[in-house]
């Protein structure tokens, strides 16, 4: 295929993935997430290898940055999966506040400081 071509189908996949990705509900985000890291496992596991076979210096440096994004969109993604489902987490109940009098050396207990 010419550049052209490839161009346009590139293109096209970036349309169509936002137009998927944007009628996402908020309830599946983070399920999405995680397969979204494993696609980016993928990613690096392709960068592994285009950086093992390398025969010129264009082809390593391609393989770095596909590692380095890679990297940066596995741990990005999962620090944002984790925050999430902190927020589903239960928090402990408080205990509510004793009242002001029945701490001790509250004005009005007895065991505050006397007067006079």
């Amino acid at each position: 295929m010419d550049l052209a071509t490839e161009f346009v189908i590139f293109v096209l996949a970036a349309f169509a993935g936002f137009a998927v990705i944007s009628k996402v509900p908020t309830t599946l985000h983070t399920p999405l997430m995680s397969q979204t890291n494993a696609i980016h496992g993928i990613v690096l596991l392709g960068g592994l290898i285009v950086v093992g076979t390398a025969d010129g210096a264009l082809e390593d440096v391609i393989g770095v940055i596909a590692i380095a994004f890679g990297t940066i969109n596995i741990v990005g993604g999962f620090l944002v999966t984790d925050r999430m489902l902190g927020m589903f987490t239960r928090k402990p109940k408080q205990e509510p506040a004793a009242s002001s009098a029945a701490s001790p050396g509250a004005a009005g207990s007895e065991e505050g400081g006397e007067e006079g």
